[in-house]
């Protein structure tokens, strides 16, 4: 706890005198200990850090880089003066010439980091374009004509039917005659490379769809509120079914994919043409996520195959999977987590079998990023590979179709961001951790230890500002022995002999990892708060990805659990080194899957983490989208749903609780958050709801920040937060 005050030490001494209980001896030096935190000076310090640790205080740094040609490159550079357009250029001997570039500056493009993959599309209606939400299915009954390679014809569908006309629109001829509302031809067609056949998919829509309703009760451009309707499927809802078809054009003969080979689909994509014409390929998707396979409907034989299988007990993650025919079609590239990790495999597309694994190892694939099938080459990146670093940093490889002659492009250690030119033959390389500022140079790919330096940034202006960076951490977690990563954020006036309450981000939604691994100036999620005087982490436990399988899918129908059994260990861990970090006082905050997560600490875990902000959480599984929550807690909808559910045990809260949610949150139905604070009624708890006008999806917009800051202040500082328009007052004059 650090040094005492005499004042104390006299009063402590008369108390032990009488012999009192002394935890009110503990809970005063806490308090006198903590004055110099949560304070207003405090908060307009915190305020102020996003100016202060901007991107310009990061001299030499390298943003938006890209290859013009084959031997030359764009990008901008930050100097001390501002942001440069650059040109480097090699020289043709290995040498890299840097020159200002005669283009017009241009910002640089923030790079958002996606949760998940959701369909896009969009619609026109009269002279504007309107984006169509994610969440809205196309029923495909409307797409453009197809025309055949020929050039000669044109499919089109029409009133759930297949036609087929000359290119001029002569000659019209129906091939299906059977389209109803209840059973139409997908308008999405495909025709054979040889111009003979169509492919497409009848298409089985559902009877009713559900939607989801908000108000908008402060809309900007009237008085009146608005009511807002989005189509959102949940956990066992029905969903359309896709079985694919060919037509011949010039028979009008019919092929079908028999409905019980695909039956009880989550999503069937495709069908796609073999190059030789002879087959039609799709991807069938099973509900519940347990089985995912590659198929093929050989032409005119109309047999049915399979190409290759992935089956599971838990889940298949289908967001992973990449598959590449090649020249031949004969084989075929696959990514599968088969044997417990992330791999490529080279497969016998003829025979349905695997031929070959390329990659192996207890690390995994990230990204197939090319590949050359000339050379019978595949370009990547993975992490883990190396052994006594962190296992989540990205590099970059290069291997062949034998699985031989595996090279790392990216040597350094550090998170790896690279840039390849058209041939593959350099590439543009920025590295850096979060202790480590980003460097640049020129690879080639020939010889990845030949480098070209284009810039190393210099950070002694932010370090001057204040910027210390995180720590990175790591400790076994649940089982003793598996590492956790992560991140420890101090205060930038951090003494080590105050005590420092411990307050955890989290978001540890299954099909990523989040703890950030490239350098930043400045962190929204751990910068601001741990100003305030506390000690802020943030982790990638079991139930996240890129640690293989068995780590991933603890998860499975088992989604409450977040990984707290290994977040406490880390944190444990953390504090036995670090005298100052207090573990009875930690808190919890998080939005979305980490709203759910942040709430489920204090129902579950309640004698650990004292206080918890929780913002748009999907707080029951059951009112959340259906690709999310079928993924993980499966399908058909069951008892672990309810195990699960913050709404269902909330009786169970015992710790102070704040609620946020934005009235039109589009992404999770706000009427999570909303029967959770019903059933906290029900139950007689005390908690917080903070309800933002006209907010989407959202950890709570700047009022929220401020919300969030007051009440960890007071619920772990123990201490009031300073008035708001004093604040306010203060900010100003400075």
């Amino acid at each position: 706890m650090g040094r005492i005050p005499s004042g104390l030490k006299v009063w402590q001494n008369k108390y032990m005198m009488k012999k009192k209980n002394l935890l009110p001896v503990f809970v005063l030096a806490c308090t006198l200990q903590s004055t110099a935190q949560g304070t207003i000076e405090d908060y307009l310090r915190a305020y102020e850090l996003s100016g202060k640790f901007g991107r310009s205080k990061v001299v030499d740094a390298v943003y938006d880089i890209h290859w013009r040609d084959e031997s030359s490159f764009t990008y901008n550079l930050q100097t001390s003066q501002g942001m440069v357009r650059k040109t480097g250029t090699l020289d043709g001997k290995g040498g890299l010439v840097i020159a200002d570039s005669p283009q017009e500056p241009k910002a640089p493009q923030r790079r958002e980091r996606q949760r998940y993959n959701p369909p896009h599309g969009s619609e026109v209606r009269g002279p504007q374009l309107m984006r169509r939400h994610w969440m809205v299915t196309d029923d495909e009954r409307q797409a453009a004509p197809a025309y055949s390679p020929d050039s000669l014809k044109m499919a089109f569908v029409r009133e759930g039917n297949l036609f087929v006309c000359d290119k001029d629109g002569k000659n019209e001829r129906q091939l299906s005659f059977d389209g109803t509302l209840a059973s139409y031809y997908s308008a999405y067609l495909r025709w054979s490379p040889d111009s003979r056949w169509v492919a497409t998919c009848r298409v089985l829509p559902v009877a009713e769809k559900r939607y989801v309703y908000y108000v908008e009760s402060s809309p900007l451009t009237q008085l009146q509120p608005i009511l807002h309707q989005q189509e959102y499927a949940k956990p066992g809802d029905a969903l359309k079914q896709r079985i694919p078809c060919v037509f011949e054009v010039a028979s009008g003969n019919k092929l079908e994919v028999p409905q019980s080979a695909i039956a009880n689909q989550y999503d069937l994509r495709g069908p796609d043409w073999m190059e030789d014409s002879k087959s039609v390929t799709f991807e069938y998707n099973q509900r519940g996520h347990q089985l995912f396979c590659v198929m093929a409907m050989d032409v005119p034989t109309g047999k049915v195959r399979t190409i290759v299988e992935e089956r599971s007990q838990t889940y298949v993650n289908y967001n992973r999977y990449f598959r590449r025919h090649l020249h031949s079609g004969k084989e075929m590239l696959w990514m599968s987590e088969r044997d417990g990790w992330n791999h490529l495999y080279l497969i016998d597309v003829e025979h349905g079998r695997v031929k070959r694994q390329i990659t192996k190892g207890e690390w995994g694939v990230r990204r197939v990023v090319h590949v050359d099938e000339d050379k019978r080459q595949i370009f990547f990146s993975a992490n883990g590979m190396v052994e006594k670093e962190d296992p989540y940093l990205v590099r970059y490889y290069r291997i062949g179709f034998d699985g031989k002659g595996l090279t790392c492009l990216t040597p350094e250690t550090g998170n790896h961001e690279v840039q390849f030119n058209d041939s593959f033959t350099y590439l543009v390389d920025t590295w850096s951790t979060q202790e480590q500022a980003p460097q640049t140079v020129v690879r080639s790919v020939q010889n990845p230890h030949n480098v070209q330096p284009v810039a190393k940034a210099d950070i002694s202006a932010l370090k001057q500002s204040g910027w210390v960076a995180p720590e990175v951490f790591s400790a076994p977690g649940r089982d003793g022995k598996t590492l956790m990563w992560g991140i420890i954020q101090r205060p930038t006036n951090f003494d080590p002999s105050r005590k420092y309450p411990i307050i955890e981000y989290i978001y540890a939604g299954p099909g990523d990892a989040y703890t950030p691994k490239s350098f930043l100036c400045f962190n929204w999620n751990t910068h601001m708060l741990a100003e305030l005087g506390f000690i802020v982490v943030q982790l990638d436990a079991m139930g996240t990805s890129f640690r293989g399988k068995a780590f991933e899918e603890v998860c499975y129908k088992n989604l409450r659990d977040a990984g707290f059994p290994d977040r406490k260990a880390w944190i444990k861990a953390a504090a036995e080194k670090y005298a100052y970090m207090d573990t009875l006082r930690v808190g919890i905050y998080g939005c979305s899957a980490g709203g759910q997560e942040s709430t489920a600490a204090l129902l579950w875990h309640g004698d650990f983490y004292k206080a918890a902000y929780s913002a748009c959480g999907c707080h029951d599984n059951r009112m959340d989208k259906i690709w999310w929550n079928e993924q993980w807690m499966g399908w058909p909808v069951d008892s672990s749903y309810v195990r699960c559910s913050n709404v269902e045990n909330a009786h169970l809260l015992n710790r102070p609780l704040m609620l946020v949610v934005g009235e039109k949150d589009d992404n999770v139905d706000p009427a999570s958050t909303m029967q959770l604070a019903d059933a906290l009624i029900r139950a007689g708890k005390d908690f917080e709801l903070i309800v933002i006008p006209g907010a989407r999806h959202t950890m709570g917009e700047s009022y929220g920040d401020h919300k969030r800051f007051d009440f960890f202040v007071r619920h772990l500082l123990g201490k009031t937060p300073p008035a708001w328009d004093e604040l306010a007052r203060r900010k100003k004059q400075r």
